[in-house]
């Protein structure tokens, strides 16, 4: 097998939403390659439950991060997707969607605006 790329492991970011299937976190590398973040399209007929996992992810890195940039690691590129462009943004010009070196940033603005739960101290899920 041959040798996966290293990747930083975020310790305190829980690995999904508790009783989905909704993951926040990925255990190791991809053997196939680092999938790519990419602008995902939220439609109004989301489910309840896929806002809260869009919701309770975000509060997760607010609580850890911050507003200070942070390295994509072992953060799930699924997850990232559905927030990225919004929520999320690159931290750096020259941003790689492919690399788990990436950095992000939390854009607070518009976070407080469309998830302002995520911003609280305690999030009930």
């Amino acid at each position: 097998m041959a040798k996966l790329p290293e990747m930083t492991k975020h310790r305190g970011i829980p690995s999904g939403l508790p009783g989905t299937g909704f993951q926040f976190t990925i255990r190791r590398a991809n053997p196939r390659g680092v999938t790519a973040i990419i602008k995902r399209q939220r439609m109004a007929d989301r489910t309840p439950t896929e806002k809260l996992a869009d919701t309770a992810f975000l509060h997760a890195l607010w609580h850890k991060f911050g507003d200070e940039p942070f390295e994509r690691g072992n953060l799930d590129a699924g997850r990232i997707s559905w927030l990225f462009g919004r929520e999320i943004v690159p931290a750096e010009e020259s941003f790689d969607p492919q690399s788990y070196t990436a950095m992000l940033r939390i854009d607070e603005r518009v976070g407080r605006v469309s998830m302002p739960d995520a911003f609280e101290d305690v999030l009930e899920v």
